[in-house]
């Protein structure tokens, strides 16, 4: 029994570090981008891949390239950066180019759809600063992006999207069960996620019609 069990916890922990790695935000704010854009372009490959990395490129890659370089060079813990402490600087650098990349989709005349999704993701960065300093509480990125993702693939593709849901669930589980965030953490990443970045994308996207 005891050897079973240790076998069960070694499964759960792969599952978990799966989830973590292949379901990070900046796997979804690089996918993401393009997935929308996919649709809202009327599935139109060039503009879908303009308008999709100039977001996906200053959301995602740019601040992970910043981050990865940081984390080997022992300024944070990990890529993952679970250190609240040391948050200051990846948020800063994720605000920043992401800002440079929402303003270059208003001066291109992006879809208004790209705008929404942009801003929403700029709203939630600001917020989990806020909070993360402010309050000094670890809120779960992961669980963040990944519930706000949610909302707004629903949203553009319909309730059948509801499915990446599972998704969703999975990531926040795994944050719990890797002892990398508590589960006050997470509920508060979910709940921010679906109300900042998902309802600023539905406000956004109906006003900028």
């Amino acid at each position: 029994m005891p050897a079973l069990s240790t076998e069960a916890a070694g499964t759960r922990h792969r599952l978990a570090r799966i989830a973590t790695e292949v379901l990070a935000p900046w796997v979804w704010v690089l996918g993401l981008p393009l997935i929308v854009a996919w649709k809202v372009t009327g599935y139109h490959l060039g503009e879908t891949v303009l308008w999709g990395l100039i977001v996906g490129v200053t959301g995602s890659l740019i601040p992970m390239a910043v981050i990865v370089r940081g984390a080997r060079q022992g300024k944070w813990d990990s890529h993952h950066v679970t250190d609240r402490a040391g948050r200051l600087v990846p948020f800063a650098v994720c605000i920043g180019s992401l800002a440079a990349g929402f303003v270059t989709l208003i001066a291109g005349g992006a879809p208004h759809e790209m705008i929404a999704l942009a801003a929403a993701e700029l709203v939630c960065l600001v917020a989990a600063l806020a909070i993360t300093f402010g309050f000094k509480f670890k809120i779960s990125m992961h669980a963040m992006v990944a519930a706000g993702a949610g909302v707004m693939l629903i949203r553009v593709y319909g309730p059948w999207l509801a499915l990446v849901l599972l998704g969703v669930g999975w990531v926040c589980w795994s944050r719990v069960e890797l002892g990398d965030h508590t589960r006050a953490e997470v509920t508060a990443g979910m709940t921010a996620g679906v109300v900042l970045g998902g309802g600023v994308y539905l406000l956004l996207e109906t006003v900028l019609t």
